[in-house]
């Protein structure tokens, strides 16, 4: 009797556990849908209000209900792209509306300013509301708002943008989505008040009261969580699992019936009553092998999800790294039209207001190339220059540096021990580095502080800690700030990832620092805690070369004292162009090759160069590391610059001795590479003839 009854009792345990952890399981998979549907869904309409802001923007009351016609089919068009969106409204400070997407022309004497929408923003500071479901006064349509300020120039209030956002939209997803994974879908505010729900009979409560379990479990648990209830709504008791969608005080929730569980237990529970006591002893040793076999099952699942996470992270780095390699050239070398334009525009007299404009394209282009390289950097595609640097010496000049680019309330500090050793890497890159790191202690110190800079040498013999071992001279930067989340801490390098608000950040600023760390034969690491800010440490390899010293920088104007001919090897007309002109601008005589066998042939026919000055990226079989090979083995006295905003070979021309120039480039920097190759290349040929006479 005993026997049998142990069975049963575990048996009936163990298939209640496992359905319970499966009805679990469909709540997180639920969960996960929904929280992303819904997070792009209002991610979306915060675009939507900051496009129609941008489309006001400037545009006074008046001018809007002057051109209300032109408003409304503007926004009867972003509309039309929403099928969440009911309709899109802009209102003056008194609650009056000046242009409807639905409505034209919109009536004036509407007053919405008792609106929940549109108090809240004329009362509090300009954030995001999500306000309660309500109706129509024009037509019976239910809906929700979501809303904005409008400002005025000098930072007032002004008015409100509300779209108008449909339930349906969200009751139609969660329709498609329920069949054998749940039964209840709700999306509700932590006021209890329900934006959308499924199933819904549309009779039901508008809003749980504030002794409802969802309200006291959040006020335990405000993320996210579990609990079982009655509804209020239905009265069946459901296990429900909810979710804080991240930015918003709104939540999603997926309920399954307690009695569906209890019905799938007693399902599988009357197969064992069918076998009775005779079978006890049989059912009891498949038991132990269904055990044993499910445990089996659980330890290959766990390691194909580690396999699979890994493969995908590997995956996702990748694939961003082919799309900025497959971007980064054709982006570099519009910015290399745009730079080089503006610099022949600035040599010419200009009047102040043409200047700014200049400067603000300058500035726009200057920008798009830092973005550029550090898509590049992360991707581990950027080109490095690496030199032997003396950190004792270039450390207190990035102090300084950073003293100009931080606020005044931060404290910068330096700590270098003595005898440091000489790293060798990019040195741009290391400065874009430090900098990068500096910039995230600046936005993690938002009161002031203290920013430490501190380079230590280092013996690592452990490669399991850290996955490096050596001699490296480790480089940490120590901020007093906020500090980053335990959940948050291991993703920090990843590109794109950012805890800033949208707008104020790309994500690519650690990512490039890790690049750029692994790139150079170290690594990087963070350490933080909650309150007590955060350290990033940068591991640079040792080197035994002696530091190169600094140079003075070229001018900003260049000379016209080129002398020579060149021979130019460039597909693009519009570079070829403005580069054609700059070294002519500099004195030189120009050639103009379409490709490198256009090149070939014009060096067989025994034209005399002093110079080749190629693209890299070319179309055709032959890129121009090919064409200074071939140039190479017919003539090792001719001078080669190579130039690219990106290649897969770069590396490899300056492994083989080729020097490179980055583009975008000015004029200045085209004219010091040219006269740096030509003299490498005459210093080069000085030595063979030596060794040939010796």
């Amino acid at each position: 009797m005993v026997g049998p009854a142990l069975f049963f009792a575990y048996t009936a345990w163990t298939n209640y556990h496992l359905i319970y952890t499966q009805s679990k399981e469909r709540i997180d998979r639920a969960l996960d849908v929904l929280q992303e549907h819904t997070l792009k869904a209002f991610q979306t309409i915060e675009r939507t209000i900051a496009e129609v802001n941008e489309v006001f923007h400037g545009v006074s009351d008046e001018g809007i209900r002057a051109e209300e016609a032109r408003f409304q089919r503007r926004l009867k068009q972003t509309q039309n792209a929403l099928p969440q969106v009911e309709a899109i409204w802009a209102f003056d400070r008194d609650g009056h509306p000046l242009v409807s997407s639905t409505i034209f022309p919109v009536p004036r004497q509407l007053n919405n300013s008792d609106r929940d929408y549109f108090r809240v923003q004329k009362e509090s500071a300009g954030q995001t509301y999500i306000g309660e479901p309500i109706t129509a006064r024009i037509g019976n349509t239910r809906f929700f708002v979501v809303s904005q300020r409008r400002l005025s120039p000098d930072g007032a209030f002004n008015g409100v943008i509300a779209i108008s956002v449909l339930p349906e939209h969200f009751r139609d997803f969660y329709a498609r989505i329920s069949r054998g994974i749940a039964d209840s879908f709700r999306l509700v505010r932590a006021d209890g008040s329900f934006l959308a729900r499924y199933p819904s009979r549309g009779s039901e409560p508008l809003r749980l009261n504030a002794q409802s379990s969802f309200a006291q479990a959040i006020r335990s648990q405000p993320e996210a969580g579990v609990f079982t209830s009655v509804s209020q709504i239905d009265g069946i008791e459901r296990r429900i699992g909810y979710r804080r969608i991240l930015g918003y005080p709104v939540y999603v929730q997926v309920g399954v019936e307690t009695g569906a569980i209890w019905r799938a237990w007693w399902s599988s529970m009357r197969g064992h009553l069918a076998f009775g006591i005779p079978a006890t002893f049989v059912l009891f040793g498949l038991s132990l092998y269904a055990l044993r076999r499910t445990r089996g099952f659980y330890m290959e699942v766990d390691r194909r999800e580690i396999a699979e996470a890994a493969l995908k992270q590997a995956q996702r780095l990748e694939t961003v790294g082919q799309l900025t390699g497959g971007i980064a050239h054709d982006f570099n070398n519009l910015l290399m039209v745009v730079k080089g334009n503006v610099d022949r525009m600035r040599r010419h007299p200009v009047s102040d207001r043409q200047k700014r404009s200049l400067d603000a394209i300058e500035n726009a282009a200057t920008r798009g190339a830092s973005l550029t390289r550090q898509l590049l950097s992360f991707s581990r595609r950027q080109t490095h220059e690496p030199t032997a640097v003396d950190l004792s010496h270039r450390l207190p000049d990035l102090q300084d540096m950073l003293r100009s680019s931080l606020r005044g309330d931060i404290a910068i500090d330096l700590k270098l021990a003595d005898g440091l050793w000489n790293i060798k890497a990019d040195l741009s890159e290391l400065e874009l580095a430090v900098l990068n790191i500096a910039v995230n202690a600046r936005d993690a110190m938002p009161n002031g502080g203290r920013l430490t800079i501190a380079a230590q040498n280092v013996n690592l013999t452990d490669p399991g800690i850290i996955g490096i071992s050596g001699e490296f001279v480790a480089v940490s930067l120590s901020d007093t700030g906020e500090g980053i989340p335990a959940d948050l801490l291991p993703h920090v390098f990843e590109p794109f990832f950012t805890t800033k608000e949208v707008g104020k950040g790309t994500g690519l600023g650690l990512s490039q620092v890790y690049g750029f760390a692994r790139q150079s034969g170290g690594t990087a690491t963070a350490v933080s805690e909650p309150g007590r800010g955060t350290v990033i440490t940068l591991y640079l390899p040792r080197t035994q070369e002696s530091a190169v010293e600094a140079t003075a920088s070229e001018a900003a104007m260049p000379r016209r004292d080129g002398i020579g001919h060149i021979l130019f090897v460039e597909d693009n007309l519009e570079i070829a162009e403005v580069t054609h002109s700059n070294l002519e601008e500099l004195g030189y005589r120009v050639t103009h090759a379409a490709d490198p066998h256009a090149a070939l042939a014009l060096l067989g026919k025994g034209s005399r160069f002093d110079l080749v000055f190629s693209d890299i990226v070319m179309p055709g079989l032959l890129n121009g590391v090919d064409l200074a090979r071939s140039i190479k083995e017919q003539d090792a006295g001719l001078p080669i610059l190579l130039t690219t905003g990106y290649s897969n070979v770069t590396q490899t021309a300056m492994d083989e001795g080729f020097p490179i120039l980055r583009k975008p480039y000015d004029i200045s920097a085209l004219r010091s590479s040219i006269q740096k190759a030509m003299q490498a290349t005459s210093v080069e040929a000085g030595v063979n003839r030596g060794s040939s006479s010796h």
